[in-house]
């Protein structure tokens, strides 16, 4: 019988599962921005949010209850380049995901 302290850990999502949560992520970014962005950006964008979930995934994995700590993750490598991408101010970037992801 296990320790009681010890708690029973998920399994790892799906690639799938994860290109979805971020593709949904960001398209309520974009809502939330009020700013055209062609389609072709945002896959762009969606691409590189899914590339650098995918670098990051055991650590945001086992912070994936923390949305503060995970919005701040966000500003630090996701945030530069895709707003740079989109040509939109990070700072408004940043307000809309973090109203979006509710971090």
């Amino acid at each position: 019988m296990p320790p009681i302290s010890q708690k029973k850990q998920a399994p790892l999502p799906s690639a799938r599962g994860i290109r979805r949560a971020c593709n949904k992520e960001l398209y309520r970014t974009v809502k939330r921005i009020k700013v055209y962005i062609p389609d072709e950006a945002v896959r762009e964008g969606e691409s590189l949010y899914y590339r650098k979930v995918i670098e990051n995934l055991i650590w945001i994995h086992e912070n994936r209850s923390n949305r503060k700590l995970l919005c701040d993750w966000w500003d630090k490598a996701v945030l530069a380049e895709l707003a740079e991408l989109w040509k939109v101010e990070e700072a408004h970037l940043g307000k809309a995901f973090r109203e979006a992801f509710g971090g």
